[in-house]
Formats: C-alpha cells, structure tokens, sequence
C-alpha cells in the first residue's frame, strides 16, 4: 500500500485528528495545515479535527487557530505538516497522540514520526495535500482551494523559485478553478505596510555584498522596535536582496529579543543548507534557516558563504 493511502486509511481510523505545524507559520505551513483541517472536516463531518498554535499576527487575515486542550490528544491522530524537525513544531504536546504522521517537503534530516510521507521534489507542503485530495477524489471547498493555493505561491515566491515544477502549475490551475477571490488573495500577499517598505528600503543601503555576490544585512532589535517592527514582519523583505542581479547568494540576521540571531538563507544557485546545520538549522538547498547565537557566528556564518560561492564547481 503507498503512503497516501495508508494516511487515508489512518485518517479513516481515528475519531479525534489534531493537525500541526511549525512555529513562526508563514502561508504554506498554515495553508497546508488548515487546508488540511478544512479538506478532512468536509469529508469526515463526524469526526473530531483541530489545529493547534500560534496565532501569528500577520496570517490571521487567512486562518484562526483552534483552542486543543490536553484531554483532546487521547487516543488522538497526530499529523505534523511542513516540519523538518521535531524542535520546529509548533507546540510540543504532539508527542502526546496515539499515532504521528509527518507530511513535510524539506530534506528528511529528522526522521520522526510512525509514518512519513516527505517529498522534496514537491514546491510545498500545500502542494502535497491538494495532490492528496486529488489524486483520493476528495472534492474541496472554496475555503480549502484559497487556503492550499496561498501555501503555494507563498512557498514558491508567486512560481519563481526553481522548485515551481510543471506539477505545481498543474495542481496551481486545477485550484484557480475554484471561486475564491483570487485577485484578492494576491494583493494581500503582495502588499506590505509602510514600516516594511520603510525597512526594505533600509536593506537595500545596508546590505554588504562581497566581490563574488555574497551579501548580508543585519537587522537590529532598535531598528525593529524604532518602526514598530517584529521578527516575523522581517520575512516580507527576505527575498528582496535576491531581486538584485549581481548578488548569488545572501542572508538576513535578524537580532531577537533574546540576543542571538535569526538567520534567514537564500540562494540562486548554491546549496547553502549544509551551512544551515552547522549553526542549528537547516531546510531546502537554496533556502534555509539557521541561528547564530553571537556576533562572532554571524561572521563565521557570512564566512562560510562566501567560502561556498568562492570555492563552487564551475
């Protein structure tokens, strides 16, 4: 039996279904989690089925999350979505179910769970589920279509990242055929306030760039709160140094609260997340995450960038 099926079939098993994702969601951890939520609650009304997390500020234009408590996960179905690792999960009572399943498309560093399906050729987690729904003939709702699409073109950067595939256009269009507010969707992802243009207009004169396109700008805690800025505002302007043509390769250090950095990594061409694991991280070749836990790592970690662009197979 492949390993959607077995999902459907554990899906079918359990009466009580507790969805997760990672922390700090952006559009395709929550897309592909409530899209998940809403696709099983249409074709399992009797059955039991929550979200749990964080409610971040700058996604609940898209969904709310659900209130879980710890008598929910009894003899409940766990299904994690767009986590790489167990440390990225959003809230740890995931551990507490009777089953786990992991359906992620980051390389499978951390292998947990009693079945995963990861698929690292998929453009996103969202992709995956519309797949599953698809290819199991569960017909979606308008709700479920926008919440799947916007995980997509979140994860794929509106099709122009190398992991738009000509499956996910496919998979994109079979989608755009609901009636969702298409048009809308798209501004709102395409629109960011004052203070963020205001801050990527600051990227664009403060960003270093080496002579082989290496480039990093760092953002300070004073900078943040001086425009009313937090860490997750920061992921509007990741891929701005990008839009440059002579930079290759870059990263974004976003000082926290906490004093150590938040690293976001980005790459036209070279694989930048074996970097990524070295500073307690990782995620995709040409994007990853990592934390830099001093102003001496940030440095090492610009360092090792540039070794990779300097050193790469022609």
């Amino acid at each position: 039996m492949d390993l959607q099926l077995q999902i459907l079939h554990k899906i079918k098993e359990y009466d009580t279904i507790i969805i997760h994702r990672h922390m700090r969601p952006d559009p395709d951890a929550l897309g592909s989690q409530m899209g998940l939520k809403h696709l099983l609650q249409r074709h399992f009304p009797q059955k039991t089925i929550l979200a749990p997390g964080y409610d971040e500020p700058s996604l609940t234009w898209l969904a709310h999350m659900d209130t879980v408590e710890d008598s929910n996960y009894e003899g409940a179905l766990v299904i994690v979505c767009d986590t790489a690792n167990t440390a990225r999960i959003d809230d740890k009572r995931y551990e507490k179910g009777d089953f786990l399943i992991k359906i992620d498309h980051h390389p499978n560093d951390d292998a947990y769970g009693d079945l995963l399906w990861v698929d690292t050729n998929a453009s996103s987690t969202s992709e995956m589920i519309a797949h599953f729904a698809f290819t199991h003939d569960l017909d979606l709702d308008d709700y479920t279509a926008k919440l799947l699409y916007a995980g997509i073109i979140g994860d794929t950067g509106r099709f122009l990242y190398p992991a738009t595939t000509a499956k996910t256009l496919e998979i994109a269009s079979k989608l755009r055929n609901y009636p969702f507010d298409f048009a809308g969707l798209a501004r709102k992802m395409d629109s960011f306030s004052f203070p963020i243009a205001k801050l990527q207009g600051y990227v664009y004169d403060h960003l270093e760039m080496d002579e082989n396109g290496v480039a990093r700008v760092i953002l300070t805690q004073e900078l943040l709160k001086e425009n009313g800025l937090t860490d997750a505002d920061t992921a509007a302007i990741v891929s701005a140094p990008g839009k440059i043509d002579q930079v290759e390769l870059w990263g974004i250090f976003v000082e926290q609260e906490s004093a150590h950095y938040r690293v976001r990594l980005r790459s036209k061409f070279v694989p930048i997340n074996e970097v990524a694991k070295k500073h307690d991280g990782g995620g995709h070749p040409l994007a990853s995450g990592a934390n830099a836990y001093s102003k001496e790592e940030v440095d090492q970690i610009y360092q090792e960038l540039q070794y990779l662009v300097k050193n790469k197979e022609n």
